[in-house]
């Protein structure tokens, strides 16, 4: 088989391709299934921690309001001291979280964190590092620009050392 021949073959498979699969419906059909497929996709990590698909095309800019301040609290939730009696009382917070999802939607979801690092990138983006230290979502979830990055989990303690008994002798 020549180039020119294997060329052309590969032209008409590529002006095929969307002529066929443009049978089924609209765009924008295609969209509200892929956002149903992806949608059920979610939990794919552990049992304990329920991590979501990301939205497919987060749209709306990261306004000053949905980014989390030093002490860990966004503008529209409660103090830290009404947040501790509400888990007291064992109303604990549960939302879905997923990568690209703000700052303040992820803390609204998991709760209060137990640590808040602020910083920039070198091209001014912000990065925020906010760590989890205990509960069934423990971990360290990274922000870059406002928005879930990547999270990870926290090294597993160390297991303490047994104490030697002594050989009979």
């Amino acid at each position: 088989m020549t180039t020119a021949a294997s060329i052309i073959r590969w032209s008409v498979v590529c002006l095929a391709v969307p002529l066929v699969s443009g049978c089924g419906g609209s765009l924008s059909d295609y969209s509200l299934k892929d956002q149903e497929w992806f949608s059920g996709a979610g939990r794919v990590f552990r049992k304990d921690i329920s991590i979501e698909a990301p939205p497919l095309s987060p749209t709306k800019p990261v306004a000053p309001a949905d980014l989390v301040s030093a002490d860990g609290a966004c503008s529209d939730m409660p103090p830290p001291g009404a947040e501790a009696q509400a888990s007291a009382d064992g109303a604990m917070p549960a939302g879905p979280v997923a990568l690209g999802h703000t700052e303040c939607e992820v803390v609204r979801a998991v709760g209060q964190p137990s640590h808040v690092e602020l910083s920039s990138d070198p091209q001014g983006r912000r990065l925020a590092v906010v760590t989890y230290g205990g509960g069934s979502r423990s971990g360290i979830y990274r922000f870059t620009a406002g928005r879930l990055s990547s999270i990870e989990a926290l090294p597993a303690p160390a297991a303490p050392e047994r104490p030697r008994r002594p050989r009979r002798g």
